[in-house]
């Protein structure tokens, strides 16, 4: 075997695993909530302010609705012979925003009845309170120290299903990212810091097939350096 056969098979090989390695999509898009009126329910999440997506009726034993949250990519969805779990039994739904008193505000805008914002008790798990995140112990006002993930406030459908908002404002390191302008423009800025450290020594290249590559590898929740190395074999595989 010449040497140029065996750089060939050995190159062949290390993209095979490359592709073992690189899970398939999952992409979760679908909660279904229990309701006991299904009309009643439909105000209210129009009254929140989401999108109708869906509402099919066959005119006798089914009906399905679904809305999505503004900026989601996952959506509810509830109806007539939908699921059979007890109506308000679905708890602990979680919506992420970036500023939890302006979602507050927005809601009892809208004539939602919310909780305060609050914290939790220092990993406290017993409490008067509804269960959530970190136990069942609610302290008043936002965590004191602004942490991400730390600050809640909490609303319920007329059913009684569950939801929480959950302030963050900054991701633990290999989480999905948020598509909103100042994420994306930090998303864009890292992306072009990992490009220009690696184009020195990189074949030649489309600098937008690097960009995608490591930008969909972040927005999948991979690290900087393992997206940067997934850009990587996807230029050098394609070239």
């Amino acid at each position: 075997m010449t040497t140029l056969q065996s750089e060939i098979r050995s190159n062949d090989a290390a993209k095979n695993n490359a592709a073992k390695d690189t899970a398939l999509d999952m992409k979760f898009e679908i909660v279904v909530i229990p309701v006991s009126d299904v009309d009643r329910a439909k105000e209210f999440y129009s009254k929140l302010g989401w999108r109708l997506d869906a509402d099919y009726d066959n005119g006798s034993d089914f009906r399905v609705i679904q809305f999505t949250p503004p900026g989601s990519g996952c959506s509810v969805i509830f109806g007539k012979n939908v699921t059979a779990a007890a109506p308000g039994s679905a708890q602990g739904l979680y919506l992420i925003v970036a500023d939890i008193e302006a979602a507050r505000a927005e809601l009892l805008s809208r004539g939602v009845k919310i909780s305060d914002v609050f914290h939790d008790a220092g990993g406290v798990y017993a409490g008067p309170d509804q269960p959530y995140l970190f136990g069942r112990r609610r302290v008043t006002g936002r965590d004191p120290e602004h942490r991400s993930y730390r600050s809640f406030a909490s609303f319920n459908d007329p059913d009684g299903n569950g939801w929480l908002f959950q302030e963050i404002t900054t991701r633990l390191p290999g989480r999905g990212l948020s598509l909103d302008v100042a994420s994306l423009t930090e998303l864009l800025q890292e992306t072009e810091q990992h490009h220009g450290e690696y184009e020195p020594t990189a074949p030649k290249h489309h600098w937008s097939s690097w960009y995608a590559a490591y930008i969909v590898a972040r927005m999948n929740g991979e690290t900087s350096d393992q997206a940067a190395k997934d850009a990587k074999l996807h230029v050098e595989g394609a070239s």
